[in-house]
């Protein structure tokens, strides 16, 4: 059966290389983000890599017009095995500059979207279906000057957390990998890597699974 990877935040970094590695197996991978020339890039490399692409541009914020997105999609793939949380709101403000508005606006992109994404996927995943987000050492060693990353990505990790718990009964996991060091274009931190780690994560052992993981490098 072909593996379908559903994709949110879907970017040039971490989440395109994550793409790569399903579309070599076959898969078909939708993408979900913000700047059609992005995705249409991306379906590209998707396809020359063996794999199939669908993608929407969809303001992941717009709780209703994500829901429908995402509904469309999948109906089109008709099942979900992987759910894949990528975005976040990088703001250069410290604690004494950042509003409480811009705060909650970054929080509803790098942690609420994530319960978009995943309500409108459920109905369209069984057991065996996982979701995975890219997570940050932001998330217990904030910097100050981008106070908002720290709080989204200690967010993101709770959350999932809660979601691998309420879903587990189901057989469906969840995991979050810290990602522990700066994203780089070579070394241990370059996206290909980055997404095998994310691979790994998603493909643990169920019975010794656990929904944080530290990406090392």
């Amino acid at each position: 059966m072909t593996r379908n990877v559903l994709i949110a935040g879907a970017g040039p970094g971490v989440s395109g290389s994550l793409a790569r590695l399903y579309a070599a197996e076959g898969a078909t991978v939708g993408l979900l983000g913000a700047d059609q020339g992005v995705l249409a890039t991306l379906a590209d490399q998707v396809e020359a890599a063996g794999g199939s692409a669908e993608t929407a541009v969809a303001d992941l914020t717009d709780d209703v017009a994500t829901r429908a997105v995402v509904t469309r999609m999948a109906e089109k793939l008709g099942h979900v095995d992987v759910l894949h949380f990528n975005p976040s709101a990088y703001r250069e403000k410290d604690p004494l500059a950042l509003s409480p508005d811009e705060l909650l606006e970054d929080v509803r992109l790098g942690v609420g979207a994530l319960l978009t994404f995943l309500q409108a996927a459920r109905p369209f995943m069984g057991p065996g279906g996982r979701l995975s987000a890219t997570g940050s050492m932001a998330a217990d060693k904030p910097w100050f000057g981008a106070a908002s990353l720290g709080v989204q990505k200690a967010g993101l990790q709770n959350l999932v957390r809660s979601i691998d718990a309420a879903l587990a009964g189901d057989g469906i996991r969840a995991v979050s990998v810290t990602v522990r060091g700066m994203l780089a274009k070579e070394g241990p931190f370059a996206p290909d890597n980055v997404a095998k780690a994310l691979r790994a994560a998603i493909d643990q052992d169920e019975s010794d699974w656990r929904p944080e993981i530290a990406y090392e490098g």
